[in-house]
């Protein structure tokens, strides 16, 4: 089997702008946290990702026409941004990578994914959308715009679907009732037919054959805007919410950040997003070894971004009950009252090792060996004991592994009673000799980016022959957690054990995925 080496990475991470600033933030026990306020004050605390899009402009500008920065920065969501971001970092880590991978063409893959999609993005054009389609509806349910509600307002007949007037309305659902008002009597509007009457004739204006295509295409393009314009200022209308809904939409869905990276490094293979939640970099990594196992490539950028904290993310959160909100950080093993969302992104570009080695470019970290895969099929929450344990067993497997060698354990461990339950599944697979780290403490819970933060740190700490430390303190850890399992990395940083490093990580559904790694040799 072929083996593996990673030879580039980037991060964005909270109060971490790039991977040098990530190691050396790692160094420290204190949390990463900040305070959230995205509902106005609040007691949640979050991961708010250190990122500047500016920075990676310079080296855009070298490659690209001048307009690529601008449509990038207008056009482009956060997720997008920070993972273009941590690809470009990722390329500096070894001189000559960027020419290789282009070089490689179809044997050079993107798997790059997210956790949550671009939430902020759809939130703020879906309100947008739901603002016009108020102003549109107002519009048209006003009498001297419908004949249908003047004639109704002299009878006050019954008429089917008509809903409760807003006025007879409780206060508190008043909002509700206008709308469910307005929508209906725009409907019914006459004069609103006889518009899209006139606007459906505009719209059927097509290119004719003959002649030049894209100049005709053109020119149908700007008849059809000015005859729009004229319609629009013949009825007093406002925008239609159509109208309202741009094109970014489109832009910024979960494959879009994978196919960004592929035109910002000139990428021509295999190009998708994998998205698996909390377990997404794991399942990610898997997906990168059996393309370069099996020879189906030989680089593999693979990664996974989520948007910044978002009030949506938080509250949901919050609802399914896994969020702390008492404006303290709530660390892994100790009062299990909660996770912090984060948001960020991790980008990995994998090759193999004796191909890459042979060319002259460097290993990073440790070396991946094999992802153990599973799914609980069981609740959509609570993570069952027999979906973690069989991923454990599966990578312990496929890497020939003995549970005795191994030296380290990263827990996915989110601050909940969870992590009473995954301590005693760890045991009943490994030895009371493991050392275990947990680290959302420290930069809280990216969806499918924290994965990826947790390895990285991980491999980090090994370059170095020391595990970095975390945010808890001894007198900090859960006894019942402290009965079932003796060894932790605490607030100070301890050498590295012998052995190999295992990393369990288990997503929203269920979803599992185990990464055993082990030092270069």
């Amino acid at each position: 089997m072929r083996r593996v080496g990673i030879f580039g990475w980037g991060v964005v991470a909270p109060k971490s702008r790039n991977i040098e600033t990530f190691e050396r933030n790692l160094a420290s026990s204190e949390s990463w946290l900040s305070p959230f306020n995205g509902f106005g004050p609040d007691n949640f605390l979050v991961g708010n990702p250190d990122f500047d899009f500016a920075e990676y402009k310079p080296w855009i500008d070298a490659r690209f026409p001048a307009t690529r920065y601008a449509q990038l920065e207008k056009k482009m969501g956060m997720p997008t941004k920070m993972a273009i971001g941590s690809f470009i970092q990722a390329l500096g880590q070894n001189p000559g990578l960027e020419q290789e991978l282009q070089a490689l063409g179809a044997r050079s893959h993107v798997y790059v994914g997210t956790g949550l999609g671009d939430l902020p993005t759809i939130h703020d054009i879906t309100l947008n959308l739901h603002r016009a389609q108020r102003r549109w509806d107002r519009f048209w349910a006003s009498p001297e715009r419908n004949g249908t509600l003047r004639r109704w307002l002299e009878t006050r007949e019954p008429l089917p679907g008509l809903p409760p007037e807003p006025s007879t309305v409780d206060e508190a659902e008043r909002d509700v009732a206008e709308e469910n008002w307005w929508h209906f009597w725009a409907g019914q509007s006459p004069e609103l037919r006889e518009y899209l009457a006139e606007q459906k004739e505009i719209e059927g204006l097509g290119v004719q054959q003959g002649g030049n295509v894209e100049a005709a295409k053109l020119a149908v393009i700007k008849e059809k805007r000015t005859r729009n314009q004229r319609l629009q200022k013949k009825w007093g209308a406002p925008e239609p919410p159509w109208n309202a809904v741009p094109s970014e939409i489109l832009w910024n869905i979960h494959n879009t950040p994978a196919s960004q990276i592929s035109m910002m490094g000139k990428l021509t293979g295999m190009t998708f997003a994998p998205v698996a939640a909390c377990s997404s970099f794991g399942y990610g990594l898997k997906l990168a070894l059996d393309a370069l196992h099996s020879g189906d490539a030989k680089a593999v950028v693979m990664g996974m971004t989520d948007p910044p904290p978002h009030p949506l993310t938080v509250g949901g959160f919050y609802n399914a009950r896994v969020v702390s909100a008492d404006g303290a950080v709530s660390k892994p093993l100790t009062q299990l009252r909660g996770t912090h969302v984060a948001g960020g992104s991790v980008v990995w570009i994998l090759g193999d090792l004796e191909h890459f080695t042979a060319k002259g470019f460097k290993p990073l970290g440790m070396e991946p060996i094999t992802v153990g895969v599973t799914a609980d099929a069981d609740h959509i929450i609570t993570p069952s004991k027999e979906g973690p344990t069989v991923a454990i067993h599966e990578a312990l497997r496929k890497a020939g592994v003995e549970p005795s060698e191994i030296g380290s354990w990263d827990l996915h461990a989110t601050a909940t009673p969870g992590d009473y339950l995954e301590v005693e599944t760890l045991r009943t697979v490994l030895p009371e000799t493991v050392l275990v780290t947990a680290r959302k403490g420290t930069f809280g819970h990216g969806m499918s980016a924290g994965g990826g933060w947790e390895l990285t740190a991980q491999y980090l700490g090994y370059a170095r022959g020391q595990v970095f430390p975390t945010p808890l303190s001894e007198e900090e850890l859960n006894k019942d957690i402290g009965r079932v399992h003796p060894r932790y990395v605490f607030d100070k940083a301890v050498a590295t054990p012998q052995g190999c490093a295992g990393k369990l990580s288990m997503g929203v559904g269920g979803i599992n995925a185990c990464v055993i790694s082990r030092p270069w040799r």
